[in-house]
């Protein structure tokens, strides 16, 4: 079976150093909040070109971060694509607030600018006040904040960049990190830069909010962490997982000119059978995930079976939109009629990849999908598949 995602490829590179780090942790002792977490800090917000990094326990616990800092209220409302991971939308609610459901791009699957008006309809007509927008860096393409922020500016509202997924990508030359008011990512261990465990990071200029951020992430401290002078939670990053990822961040660029490398060659080879992801004119991709539009009308499930008897792992990210999602149902949704949502929740499908896919994995991959779509029944035809 081809990995999905090879992290022991991966470790088998990196292993000494890893190592190493856990060896100088053990030494000292300090695993909550050790010199390895300010370190990493440091180094990560170089990398993305912001004055703060905040580390801490989670992606998720990182958009909680960055919405306690931009001081959203219970009963407001933030704009999200509906077409994400949960944890895009379930912030809100934890903190009071209302997710307000927003369409994507057909091409990049981002959250569509064209769709953000419909969306702030939905919001007022359902009287909730829009005090936000989060935008997703889904499967490792920036969405297309100039425009986002453009209608954010005119309406007065802020920006929070979910780059779980898309950390080290950029955007007209521009790294994530710099493409809103407020930047999150996540080191769970299948993201391009990943932990052995659970991990996050806020990046933001603001010294203000980062001064927060930090406060709340160990019980909203003051001056030491029994002086309490907000409402806060538990966040942070673990000092081991700081050794892992300050390993990995050795040898990022690198991961990142593989993964094109080999989005590259999946491009090519599945050129006839499957709808490629595509990137905006200035983007660039971490390529989290390598997702590809199926023929519509296509036995998805099918497929996947026939992919698996042939040695090739696949995933569907995200089969339910999550404004259809039980919990969110009663959540304000844009009266566009979600289309695009829910024709790629039916077509999508991952891939491998990872740094480490060779080439002849990479045309079995694409060999298997041709023989599935073909006993599936399915048109190869690009112009029947777009």
């Amino acid at each position: 079976m081809i990995p999905f995602i090879d992290l022991a490829a991966q470790q088998a590179r990196i292993r000494d150093r890893i190592e190493a780090g856990f060896g100088t942790v053990l030494d000292h002792g300090a695993y909550v909040m050790g010199p390895e977490v300010a370190a990493i800090e440091a180094r990560l917000a170089e990398a993305a070109g912001s004055r703060h990094c905040v580390s801490c326990s989670s992606g998720t616990d990182a958009l909680i971060l960055a919405l306690l800092a931009q001081g959203l209220r219970p009963g407001q409302g933030v704009i999200v694509p509906s077409f994400t991971f949960a944890a895009s939308a379930e912030v809100m609610p934890v903190l009071g607030a209302v997710p307000v459901f927003a369409e994507v791009d057909p091409v990049t699957f981002n959250l569509d600018p064209a769709s953000l008006p419909a969306a702030m309809a939905a919001a007022r007509e359902s009287g909730i006040e829009p005090v936000g927008i989060i935008g997703v860096g889904l499967f490792g393409q920036p969405a297309d904040y100039a425009a986002i922020g453009a209608f954010a500016e005119a309406e007065g509202l802020w920006v929070v960049d979910d780059a779980a997924q898309s950390f080290g990508a950029s955007l007209n030359n521009m790294p994530v990190g710099q493409l809103a008011d407020i930047t999150c990512t996540s080191f769970f261990p299948a993201k391009p830069l990943g932990c052995y465990g659970d991990g996050g990071a806020v990046f933001v200029d603001d010294d203000a909010k980062a001064e927060l951020m930090r406060s709340c992430r160990v019980h909203g401290m003051g001056k030491n962490k029994y002086e309490n002078i907000r409402i806060g939670m538990t966040a942070r990053l673990d000092t081991l997982q700081a050794a892992v990822l300050d390993a990995k961040l050795d040898i990022f660029e690198d991961e990142l000119d593989r993964r094109q490398t080999v989005a590259d060659h999946y491009e090519a080879l599945l050129d006839g059978i499957a709808v490629p992801p595509r990137l905006a004119a200035g983007a660039t991709s971490s390529w989290a995930q390598y997702t590809v539009k199926l023929p519509a009308g296509t036995d998805r499930d099918a497929v996947m079976a026939a992919l698996k008897e042939r040695g090739v792992p696949s995933a569907i990210y995200y089969p339910v939109p999550m404004h259809r999602q039980p919990p969110y149902q009663s959540y304000p949704v844009s009266g566009c009629g979600m289309e695009v949502t829910a024709d790629l929740c039916s077509r999508v499908l991952a891939l491998p990849m990872h740094p480490y896919l060779d080439y002849a994995q990479q045309q079995q991959v694409a060999a298997a999908l041709a023989t599935a779509l073909g006993n599936s029944g399915a048109s190869g035809g690009m112009q029947e598949i777009a």
